[in-house]
């Protein structure tokens, strides 16, 4: 009996053979299990990209009045869309606008192919007065409130730069210095006067919110010149006392000297004034001595005369 030989075919044959119906080499690759396997390549994919299928594009007319408007817009768009579409040939703004289809007016929401609109179909558009009005609204109070902003924008500049000027005056108190009360009074009054112009606007939302933090830093630094003229006052009653108590001490220390030069004035005139003893009397007059005699009267230091009388029994 014949042995059947079997012939393997080698990854080189593989690779230099052919798929069935396929006249083109194909390649092969090893995946990291170890197993060889056909490369995968985009043509080879049995799974293509779709084509996006393109959305179709549909004309509408717009009556406005009595002129119509052709417009070019796609199948799945918004009635929102159209309406910004409009805004050029009929100069209306888009939320003043109200488009009415088959007699109901449409959302701006809404789609075009969901409510039914289809190529050339017709569609009026009309003013909406209450709309007109909303946005006019709007505007003004937009413009109130960036009005607002721009006046507390400025009025933070004006605080900064007072900021620097209380921040000057604290760092010379603060290190024990003196600083004039004008300065300090000026400076609250100019700070006031911001506040009463913060207290005059008005505004809600973000205008609020920055108002009440401009007013809480303008109290802030009214507070801490407050503390600076208390400190102020304090630092001038002590610098006065000091002065008065030095005064003081002068005169105190003066004073002793004076009392003894006036005490040795007044002790030199005393003794000049006081009578001198008869020891040390001087006499410098010299005194003619006469004979007594009955006509003249004694001197009031003459020794009077001695007579010897006779007594007679």
């Amino acid at each position: 009996m014949m042995k059947l030989k079997t012939k393997t075919t080698g990854p080189s044959q593989m690779k230099g053979s052919s798929a069935v119906g396929d006249d083109r080499p194909m390649d092969w690759e090893l995946r990291p299990g170890g197993m060889l396997v056909q490369k995968r390549t985009p043509d080879s994919d049995g799974e293509s990209t779709p084509t996006p299928t393109p959305t179709p594009t549909i004309r509408v007319k717009v009556k406005y009045g009595s002129t119509y408007h052709e417009i070019s817009i796609s199948s799945q768009g918004t009635f929102g869309e159209l309406k910004k579409m409009l805004v050029g040939p009929t100069g209306l703004h888009h939320q003043d606008q109200k488009l009415l289809f088959k007699k109901k007016e449409r959302d701006s929401k809404a789609f075009l192919d969901s409510c039914g609109v289809r190529n050339k179909s017709k569609i009026v558009l009309m003013e909406d007065p209450i709309s007109q009005e909303r946005r006019y609204v709007e505007m003004r109070k937009n413009a109130k409130m960036e009005k607002a902003s721009k006046s507390i924008s400025e009025i933070s500049l004006e605080v900064d730069k007072l900021a620097g000027q209380v921040s000057a005056l604290e760092s010379v108190v603060c290190k024990g210095g003196k600083v004039a009360e004008n300065d300090v009074l000026n400076l609250i009054d100019l700070l006031m006067n911001e506040l009463l112009k913060l207290d005059a606007i008005m505004g809600d939302g973000d205008v609020k919110l920055q108002r009440k933090m401009q007013v809480k830093r303008v109290q802030k630094y009214v507070e801490t010149l407050d503390l600076l003229k208390i400190k102020n006052s304090m630092a001038t009653i002590q610098t006065q006392t000091h002065n008065t108590n030095n005064s003081n001490h002068q005169r105190q220390t003066s004073r002793p000297s004076f009392a003894n030069t006036k005490l040795s004035t007044i002790q030199e005139e005393q003794h000049s004034t006081k009578p001198t003893t008869p020891s040390s009397t001087v006499v410098t007059t010299k005194w003619e001595i006469f004979d007594a005699s009955p006509s003249i009267a004694p001197s009031e230091h003459a020794v009077p005369p001695r007579f010897n009388w006779e007594f007679f029994e």
